[in-house]
């Protein structure tokens, strides 16, 4: 009987010894296994529903009544029925809700969406940038995941196995397989370690039988996935994922879903005793379904895209949707789609969206017109304030073809200027557009162009204002632009042009000397995006993930015999963009570009360098405002060069939440360019350096310190350092306005 108690207790103390072991090594198996227990080779039919909303039963629905006090007498300030209201808008309806029906095919890792039909309540339309939201992660095998647009490491990971503590809870079953539950929390507390929940991993296979994840914070959420066992793969393959958002304690509102959907803020300050409103009772529910499941290789088109939705996916009817999935106990969220219809059409809610589109872009639309804010005023020291109008016509007009111009006036040259171009669409789904144009305009010298670059909108551009050096073209131009290449855009352009200097400069060749000239150029531009994420939409592809590295090439070179030429030259530029955003909420940006002009180059068509300093002798008469990737110590013509490179580093550090007005970022910034030019004895009657010995400058941003307004300093040292301490520092003005674009 000794010896019977004696091996139960080595037994029992062993098991529990291993029990307190074992997560680890329970994890670490799954992790071996993940390659084989990952699904892959699959087609299957996917319904997704988002609604906003909330529990009717949850809110007191009761009317509050504000009083102050006036001369010792308490009255009424105002009665506050929101609450009552919204108790009596939920009992019948949802706030709002939109449905998808999608096929989703996946071979070799490659895992493509194509929207079959979808209805968003209110909009005849969809905005199609929702259907990029990464709101619950398909596959929990993957080394990082997404919830809610919210990046997390994987706890069955290598990183995952280092992050977070495990425990082993308990067994049951389901599907009749035998299921081991493990638990999981964060070591330590950090963005992308706020996850906890529980795995339910088959013992067999070690593979993810279900799983239950959240987060709390500023925001509650929940992400239930449910597996069924599939006989055809003898493994566990997704059927269905509940996502569910909640607020939580948050002291500022936020912001989720790519901005879409708000949270107001909790504030105990003026709320002390904690009492609810309307606003704390609202969810986000997200139910996703899968089903149709097939197995096998997958042959899929235009791999390019990721996500894919034909102009027939938002013109289906109604009855397909109950032909897959009809919720019949749902009841509010027909009358969703009803009221929802009425409100925005009344509201021109889509329409106002539309309008905001364009607005980000620099336009608004005035019927079939499209005017161009750019063009409205602008500074420099050469034309005084320029005032312009132009724009482009819309689709109401014409789907296939398009015009677009402007006419500008500066007040200090007294000098009209404009442009005319009109185009056809080839093709609308690569977007390639034929076009011609002319051109009579001012440029500033030695700026690289790059076609291919789109002119973005900017409220105020700042480094134009202090040029005064600029040279007048009038230029015809043929054109041909197209996304037809995966992940690209590209331009090839024929020119001629007429180039006249606006300030005293002579370029000699040949025992000749030019005050002006001519020429003909070709020019192939490139923009390539390789590990950016597409989608196609009915009006056009979509880069709805910019992800980085970018890269853009560009090559011109004059054509010989045509037209006017008087010179011989060829230019080739490059850009490489690199950003990485880390899980700390520090970013790094690095920009490098070089170019090599060959040939005949006047100085119109050499590089500058981007300078942005005024030479004036004191610090604070060149105080203006910074550009964005300017060399802000160098001063406006004081280097050319026909061949160059430069590199901008920047490391963002968080923001800073002072208050709700104010949340400055700090930026370090060290900048190095290069260049060299021959034949410099060619340019006559301007004054500038070269820059064989290179340019350094470094300092600091502190930007978006209110209103979007900050400042930066920089201080210039090196070979090309100046004598005087204070001729090396610029300090600057910064104003950055977001206007809802990703950078």
């Amino acid at each position: 009987m000794i010896k019977t108690k004696f091996w139960l207790f080595f037994i029992l103390s062993t098991a529990v010894t291993y029990s307190q072991q074992s997560p680890e090594a329970f994890i670490k198996k799954i992790i071996a296994d993940k390659a084989k227990n990952e699904p892959d080779n699959f087609n299957l039919t996917s319904y997704s529903k988002l609604i906003i909303t909330a529990d009717p039963n949850s809110s007191v629905g009761h009317i509050d009544t504000i009083y102050k006090t006036k001369k010792g007498i308490k009255i009424i300030k105002e009665i506050d029925s929101s609450d009552y209201k919204f108790k009596k808008i939920i009992a019948k309806q949802h706030l709002y809700q939109t449905e998808k029906i999608s096929s989703l095919s996946k071979t070799d890792d490659f895992l493509k969406e194509e929207i079959i039909s979808t209805k968003m309540a209110g909009f005849k339309e969809p905005i199609y940038e929702y259907f990029a939201l990464e709101l619950s992660p398909f596959s929990l095998y993957k080394r990082k995941f997404k919830i809610a647009e919210k990046e997390y490491i994987n706890p069955i990971s290598e990183k995952g196995l280092k992050d977070y503590n495990f425990t082993i809870e308990n067994k049951t079953i389901l599907g009749s397989r035998n299921i081991t539950i493990v638990s999981f929390k964060p070591k330590t507390i950090r963005k992308h370690t706020n996850l906890s929940g529980r795995l339910y991993i088959d013992e067999e296979k070690f593979s993810i039988a279900k799983a239950e994840l959240k987060t709390s914070g500023k925001l509650n959420i929940s992400s239930i996935h449910e597996m069924v066992w599939n006989d055809e793969i003898h493994n566990w393959f997704p059927s269905k994922i509940k996502l569910t958002i909640k607020k939580g304690g948050n002291k500022y509102p936020i912001k989720i879903l790519g901005e879409t959907i708000s949270f107001d803020e909790t504030d105990i300050k003026y709320n002390p005793l904690g009492k609810k409103y309307a606003t704390d009772f609202i969810e986000i529910l997200s139910t996703t379904k899968f089903s149709q499941v097939s197995f096998g290789n997958q042959s899929i088109q235009n791999k390019q895209f990721l996500i894919e939705i034909p102009e027939k996916a938002i013109n289906r009817k109604e009855e397909l949707w109950y032909n897959y999935f009809n919720d019949t106990t749902d009841v509010r969220s027909n009358t969703t789609y009803v009221s929802m219809d009425s409100l925005i059409e009344a509201k021109r809610i889509e329409n106002k969206i539309k309008i905001g589109r364009k607005i980000i872009k620099g336009y608004y639309p005035v019927g079939f017109f499209d005017f161009d804010l750019r063009y409205l005023i602008r500074y420099n020291n050469y034309e005084g304030f320029r005032l312009g109008v132009g724009g482009v016509t819309n689709e109401k007009l014409f789907k296939i073809f398009k015009t677009e111009g402007y006419f500008a006036y500066g007040t200090k040259d007294g000098t009209f200027k404009g442009s005319l171009t009109t185009s056809v669409n080839l093709n609308k789904a690569s977007e390639t557009w034929l076009g011609i144009g002319y051109k009579d305009d001012l440029s500033e010298i030695a700026n690289t162009a790059l076609e291919i670059d789109k002119r973005t909108f900017k409220i105020y551009d700042p480094r134009p204002f202090n040029l005064n050096t600029f040279y007048n073209h009038e230029t015809w131009r043929g054109y041909i632009e197209s996304k037809i290449i995966p992940k690209t855009e590209a331009m090839l352009q024929l020119s001629q042009s007429h180039i006249d200097p606006r300030f005293n400069y002579f370029y000699s060749l040949n025992n000749t000397i030019y005050s002006n000239f001519n020429a003909s150029l070709l020019t192939f531009s490139l923009q390539w995006n390789p590990f950016s994420k597409y989608m196609q939409t009915p009006n056009g592809r979509i880069e709805y993930s910019k992800n980085y590295p970018k890269f853009t090439f560009q090559i011109t070179k004059t054509v010989s015999g045509m037209m006017a030429n008087d010179f011989d030259f060829g230019k080739i530029d490059f850009r490489f963009d690199y950003q990485k955003k880390f899980n700390s909420n520090h970013k790094i940006s690095l920009l490098f570009e070089a170019g090599r002009a060959f040939g005949d180059v006047p100085i119109t068509h050499l590089y500058n360098h981007s300078p942005n300093n005024l030479n004036k002798d004191k610090i604070i008469q060149r105080i203006t405002f910074a550009g964005r990737d300017s060399f802000e110590t160098m001063f406006f013509n004081e280097f050319f060069s026909d061949k160059y490179a430069y590199i901008h580093l920047k490391h963002y550090f968080p923001k800073w939440e002072i208050n709700r007005q104010i949340k400055p970022v700090f930026c370090l910034v060290s900048r190095y360019g290069i260049g060299d030019l021959k034949h410099k004895e060619r340019h006559s009657d301007i004054v500038f350096k070269t820059l064989e010995k290179g340019f350094y400058e470094s300092g600091f941003e502190m930007n978006q310190i209110y209103k979007g307004l900050g400042f930066t300093a920089f201080y210039r040292y090196g070979p090309n350092q100046l004598p005087n301490f204070e001729d090396n520092i610029a300090v600057k003005l910064s104003l950055q306005i977001n206007l809802g674009l990703n950078n």
